[in-house]
């Protein structure tokens, strides 16, 4: 199975750089929301998220009837491909596991398209050439992960009027997008109602520090694919905690930006300690840094009470490659302290 970060259950009483959460943590609005939930919860949710989906509309500037609620944005990838049932596709290598493992449970064909260490692993132009017709889905995480890097929007429209062309349909990971400096400047929200292909993935998972509740969301103006989706979802899949708490964060504008300035800082930080450590970094832009190192760097922090993210897991890279979450400053102090012991003994 794919081993994730966070498995803060196997490596307890561990300082944890292996998950991508805001470093704010869960807003108090929002644990509230969902205690207030859970006293509820006599009752069923509302399958349609309908007090939900008018604060999503609200905050993304987007037609309700564009909007659909999912157990996070993973329960969306799996449901897309059981509502799709595409044949071949496309994914970026290294890339987020979990469209490949949705795929191949409906039995798609999944092609690689191989970022390269000479390029920095920045997505090129070149990737429009592997969009060839028989191509019915593609995925692209913007910002990938676990590179942090985006693809800007001139690039972004590029590739969904190829897709287009070749009549495939895109799939646009957001997830990591507010953490961005500019996240108008990477997303294709705009491009909705112009292109029923395109199906952008958003989650609270992250940005609001709230991976345990599970809440997730789509958008996307083709009415026949969202009803597809409806028939294909487990009823009562988003919890009445969650969407309380989905309401809550909605409203929480300030932490967001506190973040967003907290992020940035201490990104540019840790990239500069990192790069003194002599570990090889790649221009993250996300809440994220991807850097090489070697081999054996994972095992060695987690004796120090650590968790880094061992990449070599993800398609394309090998052992060296790591992952490490930008957190608050003096948590931030502890990882690269902890680099530092560790690179030595090694």
């Amino acid at each position: 199975m794919h081993i994730h970060g966070g498995d803060v259950y196997t490596y307890q009483n561990m300082l944890d750089f292996s998950a991508n959460i805001n470093p704010l943590g869960i807003p108090e609005s929002v644990v509230k929301a969902a205690a207030a939930g859970a006293a509820a919860s006599a009752a069923y949710p509302d399958t349609q998220c309908r007090r939900l989906k008018a604060a999503i509309a609200d905050h993304e500037q987007a037609p309700q009837e564009y909007i659909v609620c999912g157990n996070g944005a993973a329960d969306l990838i799996f449901q897309l491909a059981l509502a799709i049932k595409p044949k071949r596709a496309l994914l970026l290598a290294p890339g987020f596991h979990e469209y490949e493992q949705a795929l191949r449970t409906v039995g798609c064909q999944v092609d690689f398209f191989y970022l390269k260490e000479e390029d920095g692993f920045r997505l090129t132009d070149a990737y429009l050439e592997a969009l060839t017709p028989g191509v019915d889905i593609v995925f692209l995480c913007n910002p990938n992960n676990p590179t942090g890097l985006a693809v800007p929007r001139p690039l972004l429209l590029k590739i969904l009027q190829r897709c287009r062309e070749i009549g495939a349909r895109l799939v646009l990971d957001e997830c990591f997008n507010d953490f961005l400096d500019e996240p108008d400047a990477y997303t294709l929200k705009p491009e909705l109602a112009a292109c029923p292909n395109l199906f952008i993935l958003k989650a609270f998972t992250k940005i609001y520090a709230m991976p345990g509740l599970r809440l997730g969301y789509g958008l996307c103006a083709d009415k026949a694919l969202l009803a597809a989706l409806a028939e294909v979802a487990q009823p009562w899949s988003v919890s009445l905690p969650a969407q309380e708490a989905g309401l809550a964060a909605l409203k929480e504008t300030a932490y967001v930006a506190r973040a967003r300035a907290l992020v940035q800082a201490e990104r540019e930080r840790l990239l500069a300690g990192l790069s003194a450590l002599g570990c090889r970094t790649y221009g993250s832009m996300a809440n994220y840094i991807f850097f090489r190192s070697v081999p054996g760097l994972a095992e060695a922090c987690r004796a120090h009470s650590l968790l880094l993210r061992d990449c070599s897991n993800y398609a394309g890279l090998m052992p060296g490659y790591y992952r490490a979450a930008v957190k608050l400053p003096e948590q931030n102090d502890r990882l690269l302290a902890v680099l530092a012991a560790a690179l030595a003994e090694i």
